[in-house]
């Protein structure tokens, strides 16, 4: 497999990896604003840990791929 062809199936991965935490990341928001006043305060703070966690991942994984994007303009 050409290096071309291997960064392209990295940002492939990378991209499904992205909409599947954006998802859940969504999921989370929806949960958190649906179900605030039942839930107990360290449930809250758990989602919002979540959130928080997932977010910083979203961020880093498009790093990663606005990186690898940025490496096939060189080639």
């Amino acid at each position: 497999m050409a290096k071309i062809d291997k960064i392209k199936e990295q940002i492939g991965w990378l991209k499904v990896v992205f909409g599947l935490l954006f998802a859940t990341n969504i999921s989370l928001i929806a949960y958190l604003f649906n179900t605030i006043e039942k839930l107990s305060l360290f449930k809250i703070k758990l989602v919002l840990l979540g959130l928080i966690a997932i977010t910083l991942s979203i961020i880093f994984i498009n790093k990663k791929a606005m990186e690898k994007i940025d490496s096939l303009e060189e080639m």
